[in-house]
């Protein structure tokens, strides 16, 4: 894998013209929180480079991950009589996450104040917030439990995670702008004091019924019906929008659908996988599972981000959904109707997690290698501002210029 280019010429041109464009309505985020943004960004020295910013809101989740896996890696811990997992952990969470939004938050206003902003800052923003979409849900079903929220219902939440957070790209892939979702500010939030309140005053209260319905069913209908009426709608009609009034990339058809490919595959194999597995994989391995799955979510929605920022062509197909469409085959097959050996059943545990480490390896080894190669083009360091005329925006677009509410460095 040494020595793997992964931006084409035509990439590094596309990043060389690139000029960030979006727009934010959030009542929340316009209101609330860009102005405390405003405020807090003060008090950060310059020589601190937004990327470190980035990255280290993204380590905290990280951290989140590992801290409750540890005590409830099977999402057990709500099920049983005594949770497991100390107050302290719950707490310790929602300050992490909110510190990792708040590090979201500023690290576009600190390249603006340090005159770094890039197309290496919005790519590695949005491409970390990728992996965040796997990684925040997981608090959450700790909460509920598999009692509460069967795995395979779990995967179904994810999926409709990623599918809010992967339409936002194909959006700005087809209109040029990134129309921030209103969704995503409010979760932080939500989520933020759900942690802190279980903490506080302990898990079991999301395990009393308001008139009769488990907190876990509220959560799980609350995740779709904002999809379906709030999300979706604004993105198809912000779309034909652009391709009424001409202002978008007016791209055929099957360009423009091109970007789901990937993804409605992923969808597809994975739930085959979740429904055909012979040991029932998901509810054997909830965790690992939503991992494989997320991370080849990330990869694909990576490489779309790379597309849609250098305007080139989208990829129909992700390397990554070859190894698991090959896995779903082995695992899948109906054994017993065609008369066949059960060869790989027993395996089937240990295929999951040897896919979940390859996949891991291959998209970890993706991001840097992209950040490398986009460092080495521009002449610029990912955690340490230079000086040098190439760490400016490119296509001699000046800091003014660009959109106030940017969310990249």
């Amino acid at each position: 894998m040494i020595g793997i280019k992964y931006l084409s010429e035509a990439h590094l041109k596309g990043f060389e013209k690139y000029k960030y464009n979006s727009v934010d309505t959030s009542i929340l985020s316009v209101y609330v929180m860009h102005p405390f943004w405003n405020w807090l960004v003060q008090f950060f020295p310059r020589w601190i480079a937004p990327n470190l910013l980035t990255f280290t809101g993204f380590l905290l989740t990280v951290v989140n991950f590992f801290l409750i896996g540890y005590y409830d890696f099977g999402f057990t811990a709500a099920t049983k009589e005594v949770n497991p997992i100390p107050g302290w952990v719950w707490i310790l969470a929602a300050i992490n996450l909110f510190v990792a939004y708040t590090l979201d938050g500023i690290d576009g206003k600190q390249a603006r104040r340090t005159g770094t902003s890039g197309p290496l800052g919005e790519l590695f923003d949005h491409g970390l917030d990728s992996y965040s979409t796997l990684l925040i849900p997981l608090y959450v079903f700790s909460l509920f439990g598999i009692m509460d929220l069967p795995p395979v219902r779990m995967h179904f939440v994810m999926l409709n995670a990623y599918m809010n957070f992967y339409l936002s790209h194909v959006e700005k892939y087809i209109t040029g702008v990134m129309f921030l979702p209103w969704g995503y500010d409010f979760v932080m939030w939500g989520v933020s004091i759900t942690l802190g309140l279980t903490g506080i005053c302990g898990p079991e209260i999301w395990q009393m019924t308001i008139f009769g319905v488990k907190p876990s069913l509220i959560f799980e209908l609350t995740l779709y019906i904002s999809a379906v009426l709030t999300s979706h709608p604004i993105i198809i009609h912000n779309i034909y929008k652009s391709y009424r009034d001409k202002t978008g990339k007016m791209r055929p058809f099957g360009e423009a659908i091109r970007p789901m490919i990937s993804l409605l595959s992923l969808f597809i194999i994975s739930t085959i996988w979740v429904l055909a597995s012979p040991n029932s994989i998901v509810n054997m391995e909830p965790r690992m599972f939503i991992v494989l799955s997320g991370t080849i979510f990330s990869n694909i929605n990576c490489r779309l981000i790379v597309a849609q920022m250098t305007d080139t062509r989208a990829d129909c197909w992700n390397a990554m959904l070859s190894l698991l469409t090959a896995a779903t085959i082995v695992c899948a097959i109906p054994y017993d109707l065609l008369g066949l050996p059960k060869l790989w059943i027993e395996y089937e545990r240990s295929m999951l997690y040897a896919l979940a480490f390859v996949v891991t390896v291959g998209h970890l080894h993706y991001g840097q290698g992209v950040v490398r190669e986009m460092c080495s083009h521009f002449r610029i360091k990912c955690f340490k501002i230079t000086t040098t005329p190439a760490a400016v925006t490119p296509n001699n677009t000046t800091t003014d210029e660009m959109v106030e509410i940017e969310l990249g460095a």
